[in-house]
C-alpha cells in the first residue's frame, strides 16, 4: 500500500508518534503480542499505606470525586475482575455508573472463586453487564446458577493467574482492571502480571492494625524493593490519584 501511494507521488512516512500510538492502544497490542490483556490495579489507601481496616471494612477511604473517577476507568476496560474475600466482605455490584451518561459498553465481571463460596452474594450479578464466574476443577457448582462458569488450573491450592489472563485473552477482553484486596493484588504483583497501578491516596489515617496495600510479596531486603514509575498525577477532589508502572529489571 505504502509503494502505491509512493508511486502516486504522494509522501508517506512511516512510525510517526509510535510511542503515542501504541499508549493508546496498550489494551489491544498486549493481547496480541503476549497473548494476556493488559492488567491495572486499582487501590485506594490511606496515607500510612492501609486499605483495609482489620474487620475488611473498607468504605470509604477515598472521596467522592475518586470513586467517580474509578468509573470512567471501569468504563475503558473491558472486565472487572475480583476476588471471592472482596465479594464476601463488600458484595460489590462492580458496574459502571456514570455521572453523564456516556456510552460505553458493560465490562465484563470477572470473580475468581475456587469453591464457588460466592454465588449466594447478588450484587455481582445484578443490571446488564455480564458476570463469569472462574473456579477450580474440583469445584461442586450449585444446582441453579445464573451466571457463567469457568474452571481454570489451580496449582499448590492458588489459582493459575497467567491461565487466568489468557482465559480472558482468548474472549478478545484487551484491558482487565483488578478490584481486589491486598492478597490477590500481591500475588498478582509477585507474579509479574501487574501492568499498572491505580492508586488513590486520601489524607486519612488508619493506623498499624490496618490491613496493608499488598500481601505476600516477601520482601526483606532494601535490594528487593519493586520500583516503580509514576506515568500520572493529579489531584481528585481531596484525594491524590497515582498512575503508576512497575520499571523494568
Amino acid at each position: 500500500g505504502f509503494d502505491r501511494l509512493r508511486a502516486a507521488g504522494i509522501a508517506v512516512e512511516i512510525g510517526l508518534m509510535g510511542a503515542q500510538a501504541r499508549e493508546l492502544d496498550r489494551g489491544f497490542l498486549s493481547r496480541i503480542e503476549r497473548g494476556r490483556p493488559w492488567l491495572r490495579v486499582k487501590l485506594a489507601m490511606s496515607l500510612d499505606g492501609r486499605t483495609a481496616m482489620a474487620s475488611g471494612d473498607s468504605k470509604w477511604i477515598s472521596g467522592e470525586p475518586a470513586r467517580h473517577d474509578v468509573h470512567q476507568w471501569r468504563a475503558r476496560s473491558g472486565a472487572i475482575l475480583t476476588g471471592a474475600g472482596t465479594v464476601l466482605a463488600d458484595d460489590p455490584q462492580l458496574s459502571v455508573r456514570l455521572q453523564h451518561g456516556e456510552e460505553f459498553v458493560p465490562p465484563l465481571r470477572v470473580v475468581l472463586d475456587p469453591g464457588l463460596a460466592t454465588v449466594a452474594r447478588g450484587k455481582v450479578r445484578e443490571g446488564d453487564a455480564p458476570t463469569l464466574y472462574l473456579h477450580a476443577p474440583d469445584a461442586k457448582p450449585p444446582r441453579v446458577m445464573d451466571a457463567e462458569r469457568i474452571a481454570v488450573p489451580v496449582q499448590a491450592g492458588r489459582f493459575d493467574l497467567d491461565a487466568v489472563l489468557r482465559l480472558l485473552a482468548s474472549r478478545e477482553i484487551n484491558e482487565v482492571q483488578l478490584e481486589a484486596g491486598a492478597t490477590l493484588a500481591g500475588a498478582f504483583l509477585s507474579a509479574g502480571l501487574v501492568d499498572e497501578l491505580l492508586l488513590y491516596i486520601a489524607p486519612v489515617l488508619l493506623g498499624e492494625r490496618a490491613r496493608p496495600l499488598f500481601d505476600g510479596l516477601h520482601i526483606d531486603a532494601m535490594t528487593e524493593r519493586l520500583q516503580l514509575q509514576a506515568v500520572d498525577s493529579r489531584r481528585i477532589g481531596d484525594d491524590h490519584r497515582l498512575l503508576l508502572r512497575p520499571r523494568a529489571a
